[in-house]
């Protein structure tokens, strides 16, 4: 795909497409980058992290690139410590790594690492999907673009996994004592009032929990953002780059802002597109997300005949409101009926999550997605709610039961990419995007551990955003009994960073501006660029003005003045 990750996964009446995705996606040594623009001289105000002798054998990598599956991209693989607290367990993920070659290796400045979202985005598979073309020509000659799967996630080895393997689910049907926990009957609705309700959302919420406990248990503490960033310096060194120059999109920022306060003097250049406010606790975010999203349902409504013209369900932006409302009200009584060939057939149709799901995501890309949710609502709405069903559908990736042994190897070997350990170890991505989704979020933000606390917020949550707030605070239950990280909210503390140029789209539905305003102001010399216009993110969607600045920040430091707007 040419845009940042948009991918949706489909989980019905439990965790929504406003569990924070924020979402929706790595080569020889070069002398080191001039200083940035700004640099600050005074000393870090701790002990570089990298330091330790116990990290020596991960840091003294090299990569070993082989050609891809995808023709025109190399490949390698990046062993990385499962717990930072003890690197010398024996106990690692290994991680797939790829690279776009820079178009101008004569002029070339170094590697430009990306994270394309998510939590959950495979990057390898983005930039095989064409992710380098989301970059502008300047950037694209000037670096390699470098993705990778972190940890958890993807082809890395281990990966998350929150559903049985085929063998083990038909062991559990077999086995007396093995059985899955009780579905909840009925319709879930988008704003649990009674107390049947929430009790029902609770234990369906507790149920998914014990899932990812049963099948990913001594994963779920190592895959954390401030894990991943460490990894994401493991990998600079690999690539024999000084310091690091990074884009993340989306979930993207989180890990850009993250590796910025864990090594604030790494960093040559550094864009974040599509802002996460790290000071936000879990129902701030929950509030400033959902309200995100239905501001963009009423663009949809008031622009819909500008982007997709005839194909708009209704003739007013009134009539469309009345209409997904219309459809909302409908899938909590009863879910909308689809064809025996969708997804959603086995759940009996599209429930008012799944519903809200469809045109929550359609809102990331008005120009590709307004157009077929458009036609899809008119279609739900006579009867047929097939199509919409279809909207956030992708080819799932090739997978494999059990893509990898828990343990890797004894530790890092001097060269990665040994090709015994390749033929014993398969990296085939795994499609488990929701599945870190839900792991990332809960470990990398406290959640609340009593229940009243959740529905205490549905009051707040309904005036702010109406039933995204209230489906997005019900969707937070997941992380109630979930391992805790040691991340609390907080601003931004990255003394000595270079300025970072944070991007941010006035109607971006999943990461709202106000978060692009406040991230750009907590860096230490942060600059923003405004983008006015609707959908989430900004660069690599074909803006020139974008392009060109971000660009000019990358290739030669050129810092974006206060006030930039395109």
């Amino acid at each position: 795909m040419n845009h940042p990750v948009r991918r949706s996964v489909h989980r019905p009446a439990l965790v929504t497409a406003l569990a924070l995705a924020c979402s929706v996606a790595l080569t020889s040594c070069t002398a080191g980058p001039a200083a940035g623009p700004g640099r600050a001289t005074t000393s870090p105000a701790s002990a570089d992290p990298a330091s330790r002798p116990d990290l020596k054998p991960f840091y003294g990598q090299r990569l070993r690139w082989t050609d891809c599956d995808t023709e025109g991209y190399a490949c390698a693989r990046l062993t990385v410590p499962r717990d930072y607290d003890d690197p010398g367990n024996g106990e690692t993920f290994v991680l797939p790594v790829a690279r776009a070659e820079a178009g101008k290796p004569d002029r070339r400045i170094g590697s430009l690492v990306y994270n394309p979202g998510g939590p959950g985005a495979a990057g390898v598979q983005s930039l095989e999907e064409g992710m380098d073309e989301a970059f502008g020509r300047a950037a694209r000659d000037r670096f390699d673009i470098v993705a990778f799967d972190p940890r958890g996630v993807g082809a890395s080895v281990p990966a998350l996994t929150c559903t049985a393997s085929d063998d083990e689910a038909e062991g559990e049907e077999e086995g007396e004592e093995a059985t899955e926990p009780p579905a909840s009957e009925g319709v879930a609705p988008l704003h649990p009032r009674t107390e049947e309700e929430r009790t029902a959302a609770d234990e369906g919420a507790r149920a998914a929990a014990e899932d990812c406990e049963r099948h990913s248990g001594g994963l779920l503490r190592h895959v954390g953002t401030q894990d991943a960033a460490r990894d994401l310096d493991v990998l600079r060194a690999a690539l024999g780059e000084r310091e690091l120059t990074y884009l993340g999109w989306s979930y993207g920022t989180s890990l850009g802002t993250a590796y910025a306060e864990l090594f604030p003097r790494r960093v040559r250049a550094m864009v974040l597109d599509g802002a996460i406010d790290p000071s936000l606790d879990w129902s701030q975010r929950v509030l400033s997300q959902s309200a995100g999203f239905r501001r963009s349902v009423d663009d949809y409504a008031d622009h819909c005949a500008e982007v997709a013209g005839d194909s708009c369900p209704a003739d007013s932006p009134d009539a469309i409101r009345a209409l997904i409302e219309r459809l909302y009200t409908r899938a909590e009584r009863e879910p909308l009926p689809v064809s025996e060939d969708s997804s959603y057939a086995e759940y009996g149709g599209m429930d008012a999550t799944a519903v809200l799901d469809a045109v929550s995501m359609a809102m990331y890309t008005p120009e590709d997605q307004w157009e077929p949710l458009s036609r899809a609502l008119a279609a739900a709405d006579a009867g047929d709610a097939t199509e919409l069903g279809a909207l956030d559908e992708e080819e799932p990736a090739p997978t494999e039961e059990d893509p990898a042994p828990e343990d890797t190897g004894d530790g890092a070997e001097e060269e990665s990419g040994d090709e015994d350990a390749a033929a014993t170890e398969d990296l085939t991505p795994v499609d488990n995007e929701g599945a870190a989704l839900t792991a990332v979020n809960c470990l990398d933000v406290p959640h609340p551990r009593d229940l009243d606390a959740y529905w205490d917020a549905l009051p707040r949550a309904e005036k702010a955003a109406g039933v995204y707030g209230t489906a997005g605070v019900t969707a937070e239950l997941t992380c109630r009994g979930w391992p805790s990280g040691d991340r609390t909210p907080h601003r931004v503390d990255a003394d000595g960073v270079v300025p970072v140029l944070v991007v941010g789209t006035t109607g971006d539905p999943s990461t709202p501006y106000e978060e692009a305003v406040s991230l750009a102001d907590q860096f230490p010399g942060g600059m923003l660029l405004t983008y006015e216009g609707m959908g989430h993110t900004a660069y690599g969607r074909g803006d020139a003005c974008v392009t060109e600045k971000v660009d000019a920040y990358l290739v030669g430091l050129k810092p974006v003045r206060p006030g930039a707007t395109c």
